[in-house]
């Protein structure tokens, strides 16, 4: 990222300590990101979408539910993502809102790289290279995939709302589109 946008995210997680949760860590909230993306991406993997109410809007919700029933079974084996294949996690937008009726709210975008296995074209839609990873020698190679997710985090930080970080958007490129 550029030194402006890394700044820009660092006065904005200052913010947010100082106006809406002091206890609030970036290190801490991205463990917890890697955790909710692992989860919620083998779920749609395996197609359960019942069991992500709790941890997607229901906006997304219902978007996902049209997207999965319509993907390839090898475009879905893609989407899931093991806690120990995210090669790299990194902040991206982080937005803080008012709302007309006093409601507050953050926003986190997080940028996930993961290596998966599953049995994708060298060329996926779009015309864009995914990048491949063999591992072993010739005889007993296993071929990933590095791939990529945006998945972005709302909390409501106005008095009284409950202290749960919402999944309000979900991006596989080239795989959930």
């Amino acid at each position: 990222t550029s030194p402006f946008a890394w700044l820009r995210t660092r006065f904005y997680y200052l913010l947010i300590r100082l106006y809406f949760d002091p206890e609030f860590r970036i290190e801490e909230f991205t463990r917890g990101a890697k955790q909710a993306f692992s989860v919620v991406s083998k779920l749609l993997s395996q197609r359960k979408l019942d069991l992500l109410h709790e941890l997607v809007s229901a906006e997304v919700l219902q978007v996902l539910k049209e997207k999965i029933s319509l993907l390839p079974d090898n475009h879905r084996d893609a989407l899931a993502a093991d806690m120990d294949a995210i090669m790299y996690t990194t902040e991206g937008d982080v937005r803080i809102y008012y709302d007309d009726d006093g409601i507050k709210f953050v926003s986190i975008l997080m940028r996930f790289w993961y290596l998966n296995g599953a049995n994708l074209p060298d060329e996926v839609p779009g015309e864009t290279k995914v990048f491949q990873i063999v591992f072993g020698d010739e005889s007993t190679k296993e071929k990933r995939h590095l791939l990529t997710a945006n998945y972005e985090f709302q909390r409501e930080f106005t008095e009284g709302a409950k202290p749960d970080w919402t999944i309000t958007r979900i991006e596989h490129p080239r795989l959930l589109e």
